[in-house]
Parts: C-alpha cells; structure tokens; sequence
C-alpha cells in the first residue's frame, strides 16, 4: 500500500474510521479488476478497467428486489455519463451495486450488471413486484483515452463480474487500480481515492474516481 496524504502529517478535518474507506460503511464491499497490456489496434497501450462498489456486498442472492437500497445523485458542474439516473429521481432506489469504468465501456458493464443480477435471483423472485432499479443500474464513466486504446473496447462482461468476486471490506487499493487505471487529474495521474468519517456514531464514506482539470487550475 502507497503513503496516503494522512500518513504524511497533512492535516484533514474530521476522525476517520478504520481503514479510512468507504468500506468503513458497514456491509460495503469494493472491488477492482485492472487492464494492463498492450494493444494490438493503438499505438497507446490498454491502460484500463472497473471499479465496483457493492453496497450490500456480493452475496446477495435470494430475492435480490428486497435488497434494494434508497439513492440519489446529483451533478456538481459534470459532465459525465451515468445510467440509472433517471429512474433514481422517479423511484429514489438503487439497485445493489454501483460500477465505474471508462466512457466507452459504460454500456458493456451496464448489460453485464443485469445479467449479475439476475444471476444472483432465481426468474420467479424477480417476477414478484416492481423491480426497475435492478434493470437500471447506476453505472459511470470517466475518459481515459489520452492514457489508454479507449477505441479498442477491452473492457469485457467478465471483468465485471471479476471484480465482484474481488470485492473485500477490508483496505482498498488506491491509484492506478480498477476504472481509475488510466486517469488524469490537473496534467498528474488520477485514479481511485476513498476516505471515511466518523459523527455522531454515524459513518459517511466516500470512493472517488478522479479525471480532471488542467495544471494551471
């Protein structure tokens, strides 16, 4: 594990749980799957992947409609891709799991996000009532084509579930792991961050894919 800003004396507000991680949240399992290599169709190399967070961890199988969870997003001066955005307005629920990976594999990973969920349930389960946010999920997306062969569409169904399978609550890697593999942040590498704090018994955690900005901002 890499130094982390805390270890190296800077002082940040607030009491962290744990590991200092949204995993400190309980029941929340995240997980990475890593694409390295090189590209047999770009010049750039494959410098890629996903990220998965698991609100109610991966062993969710049963009658998976009940382990939905409320939700909502919200949009702070972005323009990134989402799915499920729309039906977390009209519902406030959240299917139990929420994956991120580059802009051009946004839809691969959503379609293999159904196809997990209904693995986990069995067809008369998922027949019984509303369940929408399992065939909506949240997923999202940040450019990584200056690092990676974005064009080259790497990023498969089995990564995904890989990551589910990697998924842990314990101490989550950082940096160059999972969706944040090849992401830029103000011109320095970008990458996956997460933190926790602790009020009033309570605790918020916190996963961040970070890809943005120019040096001089």
């Amino acid at each position: 594990m890499r130094t982390r800003a805390r270890d190296l004396g800077i002082p940040f507000k607030g009491t962290p749980g744990v590991n200092n991680s949204i995993t400190d949240v309980q029941g929340v399992e995240v997980g990475h799957r890593t694409l390295i290599g090189n590209s047999s169709t770009d010049q750039k190399s494959i410098r890629t992947g996903v990220t998965v967070i698991l609100p109610r961890g991966k062993n969710i199988s049963g009658n998976i409609e009940n382990k939905k969870l409320f939700g909502g997003w919200y949009s702070l001066n972005g323009n990134g891709e989402m799915t499920g955005t729309t039906w977390l307005d009209e519902s406030g629920l959240l299917a139990p799991l929420i994956a991120i990976t580059n802009t051009h594999s946004v839809g691969t990973i959503r379609d293999a996000a159904i196809q997990w969920f209904i693995q986990q349930s069995t067809e008369a389960n998922l027949s019984e009532g509303d369940y929408s946010s399992l065939s909506l999920p949240v997923v999202a997306e940040t450019w990584d084509g200056f690092l990676n062969d974005i064009n080259g569409f790497h990023v498969k169904a089995e990564h995904l579930f890989e990551a589910i399978q990697s998924a842990s609550s314990d101490v989550i890697l950082e940096g160059n792991v999972g969706g944040g593999t090849g992401m830029i942040t103000h011109k320095f590498k970008g990458g996956i961050g997460t933190s926790s704090r602790i009020h009033d018994q309570y605790t918020v955690g916190v996963l961040v894919q970070s890809n943005y900005g120019v040096r001089n901002q």
